[in-house]
């Protein structure tokens, strides 16, 4: 007969709902480069220390080091929209506040570039006389140009 396992922590940590990779995925969906530093062509990593209270809501986030612009209090706001899920423990009622630390990482989205030139598009409607043209103004021929750069 086999002795069950007891677990050597009393109080388990929050998990987010997918783990790391889906709270990466989050942070980064939600995340909105912050107009300045995208001006001035800022990138850096904005370090969070989080409190997550007994129901799994971010209640309060300090940055720990930033790197200005505006990018540390969008940092914040996006830190503060995650949800964690707070494991229960069977017949005890807890509330039990955590602390953890999350690294926000700032970079410059890629740009396509296109190379420089001019993009035109030429087209007529079917060819007409001059008395048919008098009798319908819609069959004239016509002309667009597209440029772009």
């Amino acid at each position: 007969m086999q002795r069950e396992k007891k677990d050597k922590h009393f109080i388990k940590k929050p998990i987010y709902p997918g783990g790391a990779t889906a709270m990466r995925q989050f942070i980064a969906e939600n995340l909105k480069y912050p107009k300045t530093a995208l001006r001035e062509k800022l990138e850096g990593t904005v370090v969070l220390k989080y409190m997550i209270d007994h129901e799994g809501k971010v209640t309060e986030a300090n940055v720990v080091s930033g790197i200005g612009k505006g990018c540390d209090e969008e940092a914040v706001r996006v830190t503060k929209l995650l949800k964690f899920q707070v494991p229960k423990l069977p017949g005890k009622k807890t509330k039990v506040v955590f602390h953890n630390k999350l690294k926000v990482h700032f970079r410059l989205p890629k740009v396509k570039e296109q190379p420089p030139g001019v993009q035109y598009q030429y087209t007529t409607s079917a060819k007409t006389t001059p008395e048919d043209q008098e009798a319908a103004p819609s069959k004239r021929k016509s002309y667009t140009y597209t440029i772009e750069f």
